[in-house]
């Protein structure tokens, strides 16, 4: 990992600024990615805004900045990004700052107030590296101030043709990733929280490995067409379309159940049933139950202190599985349990329809409760 300190003026950085809102903030005469396209922008209110500028007018040091050495030799801000857009705007005269009880803009100052700004040195780190070494120290430095998501980081990273094209399709807003699936993925674009779901459900979790061997490709055509089918597949098979199903884990759902054919007139009968369940609090989690059958899924309803204690009482204070109890000692089933030492349990299971009710509630000790499936 190489780390240079690099001298450059705020006349340098200013040169030839441009703000081109989602499209992103460039400066150093070309040179230097500011803000990159598609991402969140950071802004200072005008206080901090000021703050920035009065520092530099009046001489005092401003915290070192950090930029990524892209392989074609421009520069990315990785640290700094507000402090920079800050002294670039007043640069470029975008706003005024109060000088003396009177608003001042860079217009307005006499020559050599503008020289002392222009000619203010920045000290700024320049970071260059392979992908690892400058993935491990962004994310050492990325401390304070507004902090980079770590996919803003991995971006930082892996800059590349494959990078531009995944995020004109994943982060932009209202871009066509966006369009496509904002019914069924949670995240915003602009955070990059699409992209890297994306990532996430086509590379099974290796997002860095994913997108090193993918950073010098022409397009991202292969994501893009991967998350298409997920989004599609997803409204084949459950046709009637509810809130719940947005935040559904649904890539490794696909990858694993594509490829099979289901009954959707009978996924949407199950759907409305569970929906209608009142034993089932977690309504998002009978999409995944439906395909793959475990109820913890959907968080079924415990039984209350109340019908607890009913039971309890009802039993003597003495687990319902009787001489078969696996607390060791209790081969006659008779030891006498606390209550903190039982929980609560279905007689008959909730899958085979049974209900969150008194009636249908029995105490095991915790032993039984937790071994009670290989009985």
């Amino acid at each position: 990992m190489r780390i240079e300190l690099i001298r450059v003026t705020v006349r340098q950085v200013a040169e030839n600024y441009l703000d081109n809102d989602e499209d992103g903030v460039i400066g150093y005469d070309g040179k230097l990615n500011i803000r990159p396209k598609y991402q969140r922008e950071f802004v200072y209110d005008a206080k901090q805004r000021d703050a920035v500028v009065e520092t530099i007018r009046k001489g005092f040091p401003l915290n070192v900045m950090y930029w990524a050495v892209n392989e074609d030799g421009t520069y990315e801000v990785l640290d700094g990004q507000q402090r920079t857009i800050s002294f670039c705007q007043y640069a470029a005269g975008h706003f005024s700052i109060n000088i003396d009880g009177h608003p001042m803009a860079m217009h307005n100052l006499t020559h050599p107030e503008k020289e002392k700004i222009l000619n203010y040195e920045l000290m700024v780190y320049a970071c260059e590296g392979n992908d690892q070494d400058k993935l491990d120290w962004f994310k050492t430095i990325n401390i304070a101030g507004a902090e980079l998501t770590a996919q803003e980081l991995r971006n930082a990273v892996y800059a590349g043709p494959w990078l531009t094209h995944a995020k004109s399709i994943f982060s932009k807003t209202n871009g066509a990733a966006y369009g496509l699936s904002s019914k069924y993925v949670s995240g915003a674009p602009i955070r990059q929280e699409l992209l890297e779901k994306a990532l996430y459900w086509k590379s099974d979790g290796e997002i860095e490995h994913y997108m090193s061997v993918h950073q010098h490709d022409q397009n991202a055509n292969e994501l893009w067409n991967y998350f298409q089918n997920v989004v599609w597949w997803v409204q084949q098979t459950f046709t009637t379309y509810r809130k719940e199903m947005k935040g559904v884990e649904w890539g490794p759902l696909y990858d694993r159940f594509n490829d099979r054919q289901f009954n959707t007139d009978e996924l949407e009968m199950r759907t409305s049933e569970l929906m209608q369940d009142p034993d089932v609090t977690k309504h998002k989690g009978i999409y995944t139950y439906l395909l793959i059958g475990d109820e913890r899924y959907l968080s079924i309803r415990q039984f209350d202190p109340r019908e607890r204690r009913a039971a309890y009482e009802r039993q003597n204070h003495k687990c319902a599985f009787g001489t078969r109890c696996h607390t060791p000692g209790n081969n006659t089933g008779q030891h006498v349990f606390e209550i903190d030492e039982m929980q609560g349990d279905h007689i008959t299971p909730w899958s085979k329809g049974g209900k969150t009710i008194a009636e249908n509630c029995q105490m095991l000790c915790i032993p039984c409760n937790r071994d009670k499936s290989g009985l």
